[in-house]
């Protein structure tokens, strides 16, 4: 009898403790989708990023080294990274700003993923970058999947953009998500 008793309770207690982890897992991607964050006060003499569509604002981390992993890494848990070798935004020339849409469930409140939702930004779209206090606002003219050694856009000498970078899908690295956009 005590053993029917001792399982029933185990199984009890498996269950609880798998809906506490799932919560812990989960709900911080449920908020993103049903919860519209408190705007996020951004100190004027920063440099950052505003998107209201998708709720998302970070600060910009300068120059940072795309090509390693390890600094890259550390500074992507500070915020959205400007790649090193690239215009800072609001300059002419391409800007290249890029940050997770995910990472290991668990870790996803630990790491920034300002760009969780870029995937929903669309051509017309608008959205600004805060840079010495003044507001630069950007229109998104267009928005492509690209396989992670395709770079070419880089090279552009022609055109003056501000390209959002993002793996996809969500949750992996296989392809990058572009999100091409031009100062209004």
């Amino acid at each position: 009898m005590k053993t029917k008793s001792y399982t029933k309770n185990l199984g009890n207690l498996l269950i609880i403790l798998s809906v506490i982890i799932l919560t812990f897992i989960y709900l911080p991607i449920l908020k993103i989708y049903f919860f519209i964050p408190k705007e996020i006060l951004i100190p004027t003499n920063t440099l950052a990023i505003v998107i209201p569509k998708i709720h998302a604002s970070s600060p910009i981390i300068p120059n940072v080294n795309a090509w390693n992993k390890t600094e890259y890494q550390s500074k992507l848990k500070q915020g959205i990274a400007h790649a090193k070798g690239t215009a800072i935004p609001g300059e002419k020339g391409i800007s290249l700003l890029f940050a997770h849409s995910s990472d290991l469930p668990w870790n996803i409140t630990r790491v920034n993923t300002a760009f969780f939702r870029l995937n929903e930004l669309k051509k017309n779209d608008r959205f600004y970058i805060i840079k010495n206090g003044k507001r630069i606002e950007y229109i998104v003219v267009m928005v492509k999947t690209v396989w992670p050694n395709e770079t070419e856009f880089l090279n552009d000498k022609k055109n003056d953009f501000l390209i959002l970078q993002t793996c996809t899908p969500i949750g992996t690295d296989l392809k990058r998500l572009l999100v091409f956009s031009k100062r209004t």
